[in-house]
């Protein structure tokens, strides 16, 4: 939930801002802010849209939420052209991969849309710094996802008495918040040397597949102890298999 308000709060200080400057020119204007989620039918992102569609009616703008049906840059990339196109005031994006989403973003900076992203993020997530090509984003409005992985370690060695075999269950390399989370998760693990953290298996966000690795990590160690899932159809994929 505390993402969720970010990205509330977040809508309504960047369409005031963008409406601050244009008073002068436009005072009847009203603004059209364009949300991408990394898919449309995750939990997640059906309450983010919530959330952005009060604070759009709050500021009176004009919301308008288009994305993909899964969480994958190649079919993300066409979406965000074609919000591109139709020349939203804003664009809130999460993005689906630090690096490849990085150019077709430059194309809403390039035609002249200012662009936030949320809940994840493109290059390292600091922006407006001047030390690089991908620090051209407003802002970025997140929860602290080394932090929760941090905590969600110490919880569940805390469970296994601080003792036993450990894997994360993760989407794929090079999505910003899953892979703070997995870093997050084995920083904690550092504490506690009677954990021994088995390889991260990916699972491209399915949960079956998730769900079956678990069950091929159990095969190979009858002794785990415990799962972290990176992410919701991590965490019920393994919670299935179990």
């Amino acid at each position: 939930m505390k993402r969720v308000a970010n990205v509330i709060a977040a809508l309504i200080v960047g369409t005031a801002a963008l409406a601050g400057a244009a008073t002068a020119h436009a005072q009847d204007k009203k603004f059209t802010i364009a949300l991408i989620p990394g898919l449309t039918t995750d939990a997640f992102y059906i309450t983010m849209r919530k959330g952005a569609e009060a604070a759009a009616k709050a500021v009176g703008a004009e919301l308008v939420f288009q994305g993909a049906p899964e969480f994958n840059p190649v079919v993300q990339v066409p979406v965000l052209d074609a919000v591109i196109a139709r020349k939203p005031d804003a664009i809130l994006i999460a993005p689906t991969d630090k690096v490849q989403l990085v150019e077709p973003l430059k194309k809403a900076v390039a035609a002249g849309i200012p662009v936030f992203t949320v809940d994840t993020f493109v290059g390292t997530g600091v922006y407006q710094t001047g030390s690089g090509d991908v620090d051209f984003p407003i802002s970025y409005i997140a929860s602290d996802n080394i932090l929760g992985g941090k905590l969600a370690g110490i919880a569940l060695a805390k469970a296994l008495g601080e003792k036993g075999k450990v894997y994360v269950s993760n989407v794929k390399p090079g999505i910003s918040t899953t892979d703070q989370r997995e870093e997050g998760f084995k920083l904690a693990m550092k504490d506690f040397p009677g954990i021994e953290v088995l390889e991260t298996q990916f699972n491209d966000n399915d949960a079956n597949k998730a769900a079956s690795q678990l069950q091929a990590v159990i095969a190979r160690n009858p002794d785990l102890g415990g799962v972290f899932g990176a992410n919701l159809f991590s965490a019920l994929g393994a919670a299935n298999g179990v």
